[in-house]
């Protein structure tokens, strides 16, 4: 810590970050990197979409990471008969007091799990688009904020579409990122079994490595790491490259320009460092932006996918030279 302001730098950011990740994966085997981008999600502020099969860690993910930071933490199962109501809260009367109170939400929370997000209707999945973008919930007699930090985790199964709602572009939109668990490898499930079998229970208890202010103070540091006007062009440009590609129906906005500069910001304070290169925004720029594009329909039956789209744009794009040992920025 900064002794004359109190502030966090990016050294002390990437070391309590690494601790972070150490706690967690006592209990998640063998997904290091997964891991990394939902952290990269959280110090940039930002709500992830989990999208992978059933059975590989989506649920432990979010509690381990509530568990590791101290966060308050809510688990939402999202079924078709699930209501705006179930998810904001509402205003009940309250026999006792003869008065009509609100009632708060599971929404009201530090990291919302939304499981399987896409199983709820429309008009249920759009009542989180306000708490979303703008941190705030509106009921019967106002709106009322949402206590920073706010992080919703989504999961959502591909594999089944009976009985899903596929999220609309305007909700997938505002989440920073989009990433896969995948399957563990070989040794890291044996490793997954042999643990097991030495705690004799299935929970593995974490320790809090940060609470709530620490993790807050973490959030302001990214905000200071330092980006040079070049590395703003390459962000634009590789943005741009989308929106002008064959390949591409609709493009990312600049809501998705955005996005891969927070979180290129957030890679850059996780190496310890006070300013991004461009390796920071090419390594985030597929989670960042292959869910915010449309393809064209010829190109589902070659099975090309937006991932490898943006992979080309990225290839397309000259990458700028910027200089070790960039200034921070005041």
């Amino acid at each position: 810590m900064n002794a004359d302001d109190g502030t966090l730098s990016c050294a002390e950011l990437a070391e309590r970050s690494e601790r972070i990740l150490q706690e967690i994966e006592r209990a998640v085997v063998g997904k290091h990197d997964a891991l990394e981008l939902v952290l990269l999600g959280l110090l940039a502020n930002g709500h992830v979409l989990i999208e992978d099969n059933p059975g590989l860690a989506k649920t432990l993910i979010a509690r381990s990471f509530a568990a590791a930071t101290s966060l308050r933490f809510t688990r939402v199962q999202f079924t078709p008969d699930l209501m705006p109501a179930d998810i904001t809260g509402s205003n009940v009367y309250d026999q006792q007091r003869g008065e009509v109170s609100f009632r708060p939400g599971p929404i009201f929370t530090n990291i919302l799990l939304g499981d399987e997000i896409n199983r709820a209707p429309p008009k249920t999945q759009a009542a989180l688009l306000e708490a979303m973008q703008e941190r705030q919930v509106t009921v019967e007699d106002g709106t009322r904020r949402l206590e920073p930090p706010f992080l919703v985790l989504a999961t959502q199964n591909p594999i089944e579409y009976e009985g899903t709602y596929p999220l609309p572009e305007a909700q997938l939109d505002r989440f920073l990122l989009r990433i896969a668990v995948g399957y563990p490898d070989v040794e890291a499930e044996v490793e997954l079994l042999a643990r097991r079998l030495a705690r004799d229970r299935d929970e593995v208890e974490l320790s809090a490595i940060v609470d709530r202010a620490q993790l807050i103070a973490m959030q302001q540091a990214v905000e200071r790491v330092y980006v040079a006007d070049s590395v703003v062009r390459y962000i634009v440009a590789i943005a741009a490259a989308t929106r002008s590609s064959p390949q591409v129906q609709v493009g990312a906005s600049p809501r998705g320009t955005l996005a891969l500069l927070g979180l290129a910001r957030a890679r850059a304070a996780l190496d310890g460092r006070d300013f991004v290169v461009p390796d920071d925004v090419k390594s985030v720029a597929v989670p960042a932006l292959a869910h915010r594009i449309a393809l064209r329909p010829e190109l589902w039956i070659k099975h090309v996918a937006a991932g490898d789209v943006i992979g080309e744009c990225l290839a397309s794009v000259p990458a700028p030279v910027v200089e070790p040992g960039a200034p921070a920025r005041t």
